[in-house]
């Protein structure tokens, strides 16, 4: 957003496309103040824009029913934007079971002028987009219908089976839904066990909506509870070190799903679980940085089978050249 007529347009896609949306959210999509929405209110109101404002807890701003606003042209940047996002919610499993993708992108093609649609269609064949492995497929309904329901803030039923159990039928509340690490979750506060829990949506059998509504915490970061509750799940090793070096130098290395960093005032104390302590080992020395304590001992052990086997391959390797030289 960089200029009040590109917000002026944006208020009007959002008011379409949102049957009520308070103040607050406008101010934080617009970036700006809720001062600048109001303003920006009255300008659509002086344009002849039927304009609503409802009052109270649930309140916000509205078009009046019936009202429809003509199609907005696109500019090729935005036009490039829908093109990539349609392409990644394909290769994330979302376009598989129903051409949504496909009819989405010829309905964006027809509307476009010729020089924006060549880049589109240059985006869809010569932009290559990988992710790192094969999203695990799940239904596009519990994706759109958890989503929806976190945003209403609106209980869900649904019957889960975990991975070798039985299956369990829990109310929940769900605060969002995420893609990570090759699955989608649904994160919320599960009325059967009485916590906020994770779950995998491959792993839910059926989602119905219910009519009872609850109220988000505030501030709730589903992304960040994903991995702090993925890093800390336990395994069969528990592997802490004291790096030396800084918070800056090790965070960029270390995946927040594989372990968490501390800054503390002796080092870095990185805390790990694996199921291998080979792979443990193996992590810590592509760290390249010196350690200060490591626990458990088997760990510290691995690591030195591991120098080793880096000292053999490499006597290995000049003894060879050394055999081929003339």
């Amino acid at each position: 957003m960089y200029s009040p007529v590109s917000r002026l347009l944006t208020v009007l896609n959002l008011l379409q496309a949102r049957p009520n949306i308070t103040a607050a959210e406008l101010a934080e999509r617009l970036e700006v103040n809720p001062r600048s929405v109001r303003r920006y209110m009255t300008m659509l109101q002086d344009l002849g824009i039927p304009v609503e404002a409802e009052r109270g807890r649930y309140g916000g701003y509205r078009l009046l029913p019936g009202f429809k606003l003509p199609p907005l042209m696109w500019t090729e940047e935005e036009a490039v934007a829908v093109a990539l996002g349609l392409r990644a919610a394909e290769l994330l499993g979302l376009g598989t079971s129903q051409p949504g993708v496909v009819s989405a992108l010829a309905k964006v093609e027809r509307v476009l002028p010729l020089n924006i649609r060549e880049q589109v269609q240059a985006v869809q064949d010569m932009v290559a987009l990988h992710l790192d492995t094969s999203p695990v497929q799940v239904m596009n309904t519990w994706v759109s219908t958890l989503s929806t329901a976190a945003y209403r803030g609106q209980q869900t039923w649904i019957i889960y089976q975990a991975k070798g159990k039985e299956q369990t039928e829990r109310t929940l509340d769900c605060y969002g839904v995420l893609y990570l690490q090759r699955h989608w979750y649904a994160i919320g506060y599960c009325h059967l066990r009485q916590a906020i829990r994770m779950f995998r949506l491959d792993r839910i059998l059926q989602v119905e909506p219910r009519e009872e509504y609850f109220v988000h915490p505030h501030n709730f970061d589903v992304l960040a509870y994903a991995l702090q509750e993925i890093a800390a799940m336990p395994s069969r090793w528990l592997g802490e070190v004291l790096l030396e070096t800084t918070l800056e130098q090790v965070r960029w290395a270390v995946p927040p799903t594989f372990a968490t960093v501390e800054e503390r005032s002796d080092g870095i104390l990185l805390r790990a679980y694996d199921d291998d302590l080979d792979h443990l080992a193996r992590f810590l020395v592509n760290l390249g940085c010196p350690c200060l304590r490591i626990q458990p001992p088997e760990l510290l052990e691995a690591m030195q089978q591991l120098g080793k086997k880096i000292s053999a391959m490499v006597a290995q390797a000049q003894q060879n050249r050394s055999g081929r030289s003339p």
